[in-house]
C-alpha cells in the first residue's frame, strides 16, 4: 500500500508569539499534519511545551496534530495529549522497557488517534519487531532528537526498507533536517510523512516551499 505524501511542518520553529497565525500560514499553504515536539528536559536535554500547549493549537488548528513525545514517561503524559488533541502520538522505542509499550500503542488506539514509535538514528529498526502490529506510524529520528542545528543523516534511510520487511505496511515519517535537499532521498527509500521546520517557516513563500517538497518526494517515488 502507497500512503500518501504527507509534509508535517514542525512547529518548533514557528514564531511562538503568533503560533496562530503560524498554524494558519502553513495550513493555508498545504500542510497535510502540524507537528509538535514534546520535550521533558529527562529523555532530551530542552523542555519544549505541554499539553496546554498542545489543546491551544489544536483550537486553531484544522490539520491533524502529530505529537511526537521526546520524553521519558509517555505513560503518564499519554492520556493528557490525547485530551489535548492529539491525532497521532508517537513516543521512543528507547524507553519502550520503562513500561508496557504494547499495552500503551494499543491505549492511544483505542482512543482513535494513531500510535507510534520513534527511533534514534543509532537505534536499529529491529528494536521496533515487537510492536509492528500495534503501530500505525513510525518516526524515523535523521537527527538526534532534543538537539538543533544538526544535519541530515542518511545512513537511517536503510531502516525504512528494514521496517517494511518486517511487515509493517503503516505511514512512515522522518524528523531531521528535511528540506528541499534530503527529502528526495527519503522519499525513494520509502517515507511518505516529512517533518520540516526551518525549511518550511523559514521560507520567505512558505506555500511555495511546501510545494516544492511535495513535488520533490513525489517526483523521488
Amino acid at each position: 500500500m502507497e500512503h500518501p505524501i504527507r509534509i508535517a511542518p514542525s512547529l518548533l520553529a514557528a514564531d511562538f508569539s503568533r503560533l496562530g497565525d503560524e498554524v494558519r500560514s502553513v495550513e493555508a499553504g498545504g500542510a497535510d499534519w502540524l507537528h509538535l515536539d514534546v520535550m521533558d528536559g529527562h529523555f532530551v536535554p530542552n523542555l519544549t511545551f505541554g499539553p496546554f500547549v498542545c489543546q491551544a493549537i489544536d483550537k486553531v488548528a484544522a490539520q491533524p496534530l502529530d505529537v511526537h513525545l521526546m520524553i521519558t514517561d509517555p505513560w503518564q503524559y499519554a492520556d493528557a495529549f490525547l485530551d489535548a488533541g492529539a491525532d497521532c502520538l508517537t513516543f521512543h522505542v528507547e524507553v519502550a522497557a520503562k513500561g508496557d509499550a504494547r499495552a500503551l500503542l494499543r491505549r492511544i488506539r483505542a482512543r482513535g488517534a494513531k500510535a507510534g514509535l520513534s527511533l534514534q538514528p543509532d537505534t536499529p529498526a529491529e528494536a521496533l519487531r515487537p510492536f509492528v502490529g500495534e503501530l500505525d506510524l513510525v518516526l524515523v529520528m535523521s537527527v538526534f532528537a532534543g538537539f538543533g542545528g544538526q544535519k541530515f543523516m542518511p545512513e537511517v534511510l536503510t531502516k525504512v526498507p528494514a521496517i517494511r520487511a518486517m511487515g509493517f505496511d503503516g505511514e512512515v515519517a522522518i524528523d531531521g533536517g528535511i528540506g528541499p535537499s534530503t527529502i528526495a532521498a527519503a522519499a525513494k527509500a520509502g517515507v511518505n510523512v516529512f517533518v520540516a521546520g526551518t525549511a518550511v517557516f523559514g521560507a520567505s513563500d512558505r506555500a511555495a516551499r511546501i510545494a516544492e517538497l511535495r513535488a520533490l518526494a513525489a517526483a523521488a517515488r
